[in-house]
């Protein structure tokens, strides 16, 4: 009986040890995040993934860290390497959970990183088609997803005020689209707002999204609460003076 009892508690270990591992490389990462150390924080990410393949905390991590890292390379080619990865990562994680919002939602966000860098227009416009029907997924599993209403506001945005030959591709293509409006952008920046009122891109976006709808009081209001904001991102900085940028125009 003794020998079984020491055969269950060897075949533990393992298993003890990678909790040990995990819980420790979270930690790290954080720390590094804290530090604006984005690659490194994505690096730990990535540790964690290769003893648990389906962790949904480090898989979102690694989707979105992916995305911000891609988005500052020079080289548009290593952006698309990048953006693919993080396309990876976001796929597990509906693979893993499929009831989970938070899939869906990495697969929008990334789906928006990738009409950056393609130039095949009809997979452009997939990609746009993506981000609206996965944005409209995640918040169907979840209305309080304040990333999801965010990407799901931006989409009606930058759909507004798309050239007029993108538009045309849009709906030549792949018909079905809801057609896209101000009015809907701002109420889910606005929810998102509420959800997360210190997201720097979300208040910037929503100011122009009400200077775009002929509001210039509220687009003043709102990039000047954006202006004030902590910073909490490395971008934070360049967002907040773009912000100031629209608001000086405006004064």
């Amino acid at each position: 009986m003794m020998k079984y009892k020491w055969m269950i508690l060897f075949c533990c270990i393992p298993f003890f040890s990678i909790a040990q591992e995990t819980t420790l490389l979270f930690k790290e990462a954080v720390n590094l995040e804290t530090q604006y150390k984005e690659q490194e924080a994505l690096d730990k990410y990535r540790q964690i993934l290769l003893n648990e393949p389906g962790n949904m905390k480090a898989l979102l991590k690694a989707v979105e860290l992916s995305c911000s890292t891609g988005e500052r390379l020079p080289l548009k080619n290593d952006k698309r390497i990048t953006f693919e990865s993080a396309m990876s990562y976001a796929k597990r994680m509906v693979t893993t959970d499929s009831a989970n919002a938070e899939g869906y939602y990495a697969i929008a966000l990334v789906s928006g990183k990738m009409t950056e860098v393609e130039t095949e227009n009809k997979k452009t416009v997939q990609f746009v088609r993506d981000i609206k029907i996965n944005a409209d997924k995640a918040l169907k599993l979840n209305p309080n997803h304040a990333m999801a209403n965010f990407i799901e506001g931006k989409w009606h945005y930058e759909m507004v005020t798309l050239n007029w030959a993108k538009k045309l591709a849009v709906k030549t293509l792949y018909g079905g689209l809801p057609e896209p409006s101000l009015d809907d952008a701002i109420v889910y920046m606005e929810k998102c707002k509420a959800l997360n009122p210190y997201f720097v891109l979300n208040m910037l976006t929503l100011g122009k999204a009400y200077k775009e709808n002929r509001n210039p009081a509220k687009a003043m209001e709102t990039l000047q609460r954006c202006v004030k904001l902590p910073t909490r991102t490395m971008d934070d900085p360049a967002l907040k003076a773009e912000a100031q940028k629209i608001l000086d125009s405006l004064q």
